[in-house]
């Protein structure tokens, strides 16, 4: 493979996410270069169980990582409106316990899922693949991924009802259906 090609087939991605991931404008240039340098390296081992994009991406998570983990040895405090932006955006300690008892009672409900429906339904609902994706991963029919996701959504809400029911949860009609709305009820 002509790495120049690839190169130029991937920059724009590359740049992308490393800004997107909080790399300062001034060290984009460095980053970019490190992730290529990675890649590199790395392309004859590259197996394609994944997207060639989707492995660059994670070479660029880990290069943004690295230089947010070593940027207070440079003595670097990153762009200035950047920086306080994302510091403002932070959550408190009340929607961090909140996001947690949120994620713990998901966790509930999709326990009560039988596997096959879980399956769907996390990646059509909180992966947000589409039917036909899901079908090739799971190698059943999309008819089939739609019933299993109908079915997973019948039991989700049900058992969403009876927690309330029971008042093992707040009546707040958001806290446990915003999958269901994000998506629709229809696939």
């Amino acid at each position: 493979m002509d790495f120049r090609a690839f190169y130029d087939e991937h920059v724009a991605l590359v740049w992308r996410t490393l800004f997107r991931l909080g790399v300062a404008r001034a060290d984009l240039p460095d980053a970019v270069q490190e992730v290529f340098l990675v890649a590199y390296r790395k392309l004859p081992d590259f197996e394609g169980r994944s997207k060639v994009s989707t492995w660059l991406v994670g070479i660029s998570y880990r290069v943004a990582s690295d230089r947010r983990q070593v940027a207070h040895l440079r003595r670097e405090i990153g762009d200035g409106p950047a920086l306080l932006a994302r510091a403002c955006d932070r959550p408190g300690p009340e929607q961090v316990a909140e996001r947690r008892e949120r994620i713990a009672l998901l966790d509930e409900l999709l326990a009560e899922l039988r596997p096959e429906q879980r399956e769907v339904f996390v990646m059509f609902e909180l992966e947000e693949l589409s039917g036909k994706e899901i079908a090739a991963i799971v190698e059943a029919p999309v008819k089939t991924v739609f019933s299993r996701l109908r079915l997973a959504r019948e039991t989700f809400a049900a058992a969403l009802a009876r927690r309330r029911m029971t008042g093992n949860i707040a009546p707040d009609p958001a806290a446990g259906e915003a999958a269901l709305a994000r998506r629709g009820q229809s696939p």
